[in-house]
């Protein structure tokens, strides 16, 4: 039997024979060469030699300066969860918040701007004075009972007369140089001019007539009015804001009160009014009662308008204020009471609307002037303004300059 290797490495059952051994038909598996460092893989690198482990090595250590094992320097292993960007989490929810805000202000701006009643053409008022510097306001509120049910009616006691008829008028003048609030007393003594009917298209020549000036809104509406307080003022009027009883008493109750400070105790059994003297919070049946009340004064619709010029710059003061308007809860009850009642000019935007309320606001915060129309005296029961002194006040008005001119 042959005693020589198979030429596979296998011994055999026999001796060797003496003398050297000879490998014959014997392949060695070729290593690869690979680069001087290589890791193998397992931790441990590869030193080029034929052993293809290094001494020294520990088999399977954890990377670092110098060594493999989970991968390169100043990597995490591969195990466990990595630490939180809290820098990139921060960024994100920065923008996510900015787009949900972004997009509830958006909705509610075209909610508010579709729920605003634009029923006044300002289009149909002739021959109006040339535009000024200051942004304009005619606010009306009229005596209207449109939304109040019979109950409403008794409560809040405005009678049930049908149509309407105007309740208070006042004029503001949003100013760079200030903002000022002139109340015009219904009994004002007036001319009404030329004017083209709202209804009918008709135009009805000017014949000397001299009437009260809620005259000119009960015969024909609010355009008839605009154009004659621009035909006796020489002011141009931009924008036009009515509110009826309803409307007025929502506002107050979904701001939940209005505080007022009331200088002197008053009755009057008419309106229902009956405050004491002092700071209180008046609720909407008290608001409209207030506003409304003219027997209990000496100075009758005088003093009436002082104290609706009065209540309305608190009421906007309240209404324009980061806990109204940051807050859904106030602002959309807030905003549905009174946009629904409230009837301006086909030209008004909600940022007019807001410019309004924020003139009033200065007012009331003693940044502007608060005044009724400078009277003269009487004619035939009506109150007869002052015409050097309304001349006087309106050019300051138009070209943009501080109000002097004082109503005593």
């Amino acid at each position: 039997m042959n005693d020589w290797p198979d030429g596979y490495g296998h011994g055999s059952r026999g001796a060797e024979p003496e003398g050297p051994r000879v490998m014959r038909h014997v392949r060695r598996r070729p290593i690869p060469q690979q680069p001087q460092g290589y890791d193998d893989g397992y931790g441990v690198p590869y030193d080029g030699g034929d052993n293809a482990y290094s001494t020294g090595q520990v088999y399977g250590s954890p990377s670092g300066p110098g060594g493999g094992g989970y991968g390169g320097p100043g990597e995490p292993p591969a195990y466990g969860r990595p630490a939180p960007d809290w820098r990139r989490r921060l960024k994100v929810g920065s923008i996510t918040v900015l787009v949900l805000a972004l997009g509830v202000s958006i909705g509610t701006y075209f909610w508010a701007d579709s729920k605003m009643r634009r029923e006044v053409d300002l289009a149909k008022v002739i021959d109006r004075p040339e535009e000024g510097d200051c942004t304009t306001y005619l606010i009306v509120g009229s005596d209207s009972r449109e939304g109040l049910s019979a109950e409403d009616r008794k409560r809040l006691r405005t009678g049930s007369a049908e149509g309407k008829r105007t309740d208070s008028m006042m004029i503001l003048a949003a100013c760079g140089s200030g903002n000022t609030m002139i109340s015009l007393p219904r009994d004002s003594d007036v001319e009404i001019p030329s004017f083209v009917g709202s209804e009918s298209g008709k135009t009805f020549p000017a014949q000397g007539r001299r009437v009260k000036l809620n005259a000119a809104y009960a015969e024909d509406g609010p355009e008839l009015l605009v154009r004659t307080v621009e035909h006796n003022t020489g002011l141009r009027i931009d924008h036009y804001a009515e509110i009826g009883f309803a409307g007025f008493a929502n506002i107050v109750d979904s701001l939940g009160g209005v505080e007022l400070d009331i200088p002197k105790a008053f009755k009057d059994e008419k309106s229902g009014a009956d405050f004491q003297a002092g700071t209180q919070t008046l609720n909407g049946e008290q608001a409209l009662a207030f506003v409304r009340t003219r027997y209990a004064f000496a100075g009758s619709d005088l003093d009436r308008t002082k104290n609706q010029q009065k209540f309305l710059a608190a009421l906007a003061n309240q209404a324009a204020t980061p806990g109204t308007i940051l807050n859904p809860f106030r602002l959309y009850p807030t905003l549905g009471s009174g946009l629904d009642t409230l009837i301006v000019d086909q030209d008004m935007s909600l940022f007019d609307l807001a410019e309004m309320f924020f003139a009033m606001k200065s007012v009331n915060g003693g940044d502007g002037t608060s005044m009724n129309m400078p009277i003269s005296g009487s004619r035939g029961g009506n109150l007869v303004w002052d015409k050097e002194k309304v001349s006087q006040l309106m050019e300051q008005i138009k070209n943009d300059e501080k109000v002097t001119v004082t109503a005593g």
